[in-house]
């Protein structure tokens, strides 16, 4: 048997059908965990005489939200099915930090796998849809390679509680007589061909209980006020919705498994695309809209993408508490699968979508309009930064109108961000895409020049101290290593900018760090930096250095911006320095092709603020034509 797990064709068919999944390439670590691990299970339950129970590999929840790395399936007494999702670990020993995370023996810390593996037991529990077989669901963790007492360490103070077992080298060695019950399959038997088409045709949907429940949180969350003409917006999409969707008592017809009540409505459906400039408040309606849509239409299945992962991860974070929540946010991945079988979907950072190499809409957004009853699409034209990705309303208004389908436009004129001021933004748009002009420092909004990054550094420790969040941003103009050592207690200092000497100093260096690839921990398993997708929200964010892809979407108090050798001001007109980009998307550009992107990337840098922004550039020119657009006697330099 072990052998089988060797050879090439194998490791290649499942390489191919992990892709076709919709998770992506599997990396050669992926594929030696394979080969390391799945010897192991089988080995054990041909052992435990368990050989004819069904077993899904890599098993995926809907979305791609989650990847389970075995789950058998067999027949029940009593009827129904049994279902048990095994956990997998090659690891042997790790230190227990608390009830959610364990730190193994490379430094490494990551979820602590019973509670890992009674997240995944909770979504077949909230996920199962009326009609759907009954179902008896189990959990178990095997560390294959360790012995009886580390495994016993592991499950200490939380295993016998969660009632997930950890199965360890001695046990899966142990009497086989024993094996089948410790393996939770002791009651279980092989499933018809019919109990496993009837498994496989189940459509997951959470309940309307934790619809109501996330969707509750969301709706009363301050985070997601809404003022001006977002709560316009919000009442009018409602309305579509009302039309388009059926209402909660027909939510149960929905839940049967053929999404008939989820396609109800008038028989066109609608598509509703809402724009709005940084600050507009987009992020903010689509996130209350789905709260709205999750309590008064959960029939429709509603679902909320987003193709910046940063933005994604954040959205996951504010629904932490439903630990099987991720679901309702399915991967950009997942868009076109989830397109066929939602009622209503609501689309941030539509801009992002990636074109795929063909003209007209994205194959990933025609299949949501083509497909989705009520669609709602939130984008910003000028936000668009790679040169494979960007969309634009009329392209949406002409594709739904081809499709037969109505469309509405939404147009967000409002700030709220930057202090509320339109001049702000205002300036910024005029500083890039038309003509500079003085900052007047009206509205209330805090803006002033940093004369080099040691001051600016020191402004966001300032800030931080004060209790506001606060973050610096940067062009992509510095390498980025996204592996680091094990065992690493330190983040390497990428960026490096030179400051020159001055009456006041001889000439030094300025050296940061670019925001962390994974969450980096002391030797206690206390964060040092967070996740780079979390970077512009969780603690010690303010002692590394963000870009375009983990600030985008997301706001702080104090915003620190460096306009890297990237883009410079030549005389009347901007310059783009593609040599000087590290961004492999883009750094082939012409500087003529290279422009727009660099432009969009830096208004969105100069607009996360809400209250105070502070600017400096490398390039000595361009930081002196900046300095003079803004007036020092007219910055506030309040803390």
């Amino acid at each position: 048997m072990r052998a089988s797990f060797e050879e090439a064709a194998f490791l290649s068919r499942c390489a191919a059908r992990y892709r076709s999944a919709g998770f992506g390439t599997a990396d050669p670590a992926e594929q030696r965990s394979w080969r390391k691990s799945w010897p192991a299970l089988f080995e054990a339950l041909v052992r435990a005489g368990l050989e004819d129970l069904r077993v899904y590999l890599e098993y995926g929840t809907p979305g791609g939200g989650r990847r389970l790395d075995a789950l058998l399936v067999g027949a029940a007494k009593g009827g129904g099915l049994g279902l048990v999702i095994v956990e997998l670990k090659q690891w042997q020993t790790c230190r227990i930090l608390d009830t959610e995370r364990v730190m193994r023996s490379d430094g490494l810390v990551t979820v602590h796998p019973i509670h890992q593996v009674a997240a995944y037991r909770s979504f077949f529990q909230h996920w199962r849809p009326q009609g759907a077989p009954r179902l008896q669901v189990r959990a178990v963790v095997m560390l294959h390679n360790a012995t009886a007492v580390e495994g016993a360490a592991l499950s200490a103070g939380i295993g016998a509680d969660a009632g997930v077992p950890v199965l360890t080298a001695e046990d899966l060695s142990g009497p086989a007589g024993t094996l089948a019950q410790r393996l939770g399959c002791g009651d279980l038997t092989a499933p018809s061909a019919g109990q496993v088409a009837e498994f496989e045709d189940i459509r997951w949907q959470p309940s309307s209980r934790l619809l109501d429940h996330v969707g509750a949180d969301l709706e009363g969350s301050s985070a997601f006020a809404l003022v001006g003409d977002q709560q316009e917006a919000f009442v009018r999409i409602r309305r579509a919705a009302a039309r388009h969707l059926p209402a909660r008592d027909t939510a149960a017809r929905g839940a049967k498994g053929n999404g008939a009540a989820a396609r109800e409505g008038d028989g066109r459906g609608a598509v509703i695309t809402v724009s709005g400039g940084p600050g507009s408040g987009k992020t903010a309606l689509a996130v209350r809209l789905l709260g709205s849509l999750m309590r008064r239409h959960p029939g429709s299945r509603p679902r909320f993408i987003t193709p910046s992962g940063t933005l994604r991860a954040h959205l996951l974070d504010a629904v932490r508490g439903h630990s099987v929540a991720r679901e309702l946010f399915p991967s950009a991945g997942a868009m076109r699968s989830t397109a066929r079988q939602v009622g209503a979907l609501v689309l941030d950072e539509a801009q992002r979508i990636k074109r795929g190499g063909v003209r007209g809409l994205p194959p990933d957004l025609a299949a949501v309009v083509e497909h989705v009853p009520l669609a709602v699409i939130f984008l910003d034209e000028r936000q668009v930064i790679r040169p494979d990705e960007g969309t634009t309303v009329e392209e949406i208004r002409a594709a739904a109108r081809q499709m037969g389908r109505v469309h509405h436009h939404l147009e967000l004129t409002g700030s709220f961000r930057c202090a509320g001021s339109a001049a702000y933004t205002a300036w910024v748009d005029a500083l890039l895409y038309g003509n500079p002009q003085p900052w007047s420092g009206q509205d209330g909004y805090d803006l002033a020049p940093a004369d080099d990054p040691f001051q600016l550094q020191q402004w966001i420790e300032q800030a931080t101290a004060g209790g506001h969040s606060a973050r610096t941003a940067a062009g992509y103009c510095w390498p980025w290593t996204r592996s680091r050592a094990s065992g690493a207690t330190a983040l390497p200092l990428e960026i490096a900018i030179d400051v020159p000497a001055t009456g006041l100093g001889p000439a030094r260096t300025w050296r940061a760090a670019w925001n962390a690839a994974s969450t980096l921990t002391d030797p206690g398993g206390n964060q040092i930096a967070p996740h780079s997708q979390l970077w512009a929200s969780h603690s010690g964010g303010h002692q590394q250095i963000g870009c375009i892809y983990t600030a985008q979407g997301l706001e702080y108090h104090d915003a620190g911006v460096i306009i890297g050798p990237d883009l410079t001001w030549h005389h009347d007109h901007w310059q783009a320095h593609p040599e000087n980009s590290c961004d492999d998307s883009l750094r082939h550009l012409t500087p003529r092709q290279y422009l727009p992107y660099a432009l969009n990337i830096y208004r969105v840098l100069l607009t996360r603020g809400t209250h105070r922004t502070r600017i400096h550039s490398t390039h000595s020119d361009t930081h002196r034509f900046l300095s003079s657009l803004i007036p020092r006697h007219r910055a506030k330099r309040r803390t």
